[in-house]
């Protein structure tokens, strides 16, 4: 298998959703499933102020994280797959879209929650390091990051483990691991906005 050597257009997002609208079974899917659960157990918070996920796709993973929190900013690079999930979250006020392409275009604000579940990957190594300082740059002191990536073979620029490798040692100077997980088929890890110590 041949891998992309860089970061994916969205125009190869919006040829899946137009050839289906749920190329990934994230609606149907048992692993899928179980992996979301997975996901929001290995939340250190039970509730966050303010979220972001990036690459909400469908909306099935979104709906059940808004539930954790106050405020959701989930976005995609996918208008199909925004239009789906804004239909699978529209009773949640306080859950808002946005079409961006990470890390080029990021949302305003700051948050204590940034998710990143099956995306990292899709970005070539350069992108990566564009991505770290987004999240050091949007990530609330004593925040978390969550990633989730499925560590079979794929001919995205990076693996699953390639990606939350680099993405862990670029932002190894703000954040620290607290949790990593892994099973047959994907790989969770869990990283800490890193405080300063306070002057004494």
């Amino acid at each position: 298998m041949t891998r992309h050597t860089a970061s994916l257009p969205p125009g190869y997002f919006e040829d899946r959703y137009a050839a289906d609208p749920d190329p990934w079974r994230f609606a149907t899917s048992e692993y899928e499933r179980a992996k979301y659960a997975a996901t929001l157990a290995a939340l250190p918070r039970r509730r966050y102020g303010a979220a972001l996920e990036v690459g909400c796709s469908i909306g099935v993973l979104t709906r059940a994280l808004a539930a954790r929190c106050d405020a959701l900013v989930a976005v995609d690079v996918a208008p199909s797959a925004l239009d789906q999930a804004r239909a699978c979250c529209r009773d949640l006020a306080h859950v808002r879209f946005a079409l961006n392409q990470v890390p080029g275009a990021w949302p305003e604000g700051g948050y204590d929650l940034i998710l990143l579940s099956e995306v990292v990957y899709y970005l070539d190594e350069a992108d990566v390091g564009r991505l770290a300082e987004r999240i050091r740059d949007g990530l609330l002191p004593d925040g978390d990051v969550v990633l989730v990536h499925w560590t079979g073979e794929t001919d995205y620029p990076l693996s699953g483990d390639e990606a939350a490798e680099i993405l862990i040692a670029r932002t190894a100077g703000f954040l620290n691991p607290v949790h990593q997980a892994r099973t047959r088929e994907y790989r969770l890890d869990v990283l800490r906005h890193r405080c300063p110590k306070p002057r004494t």
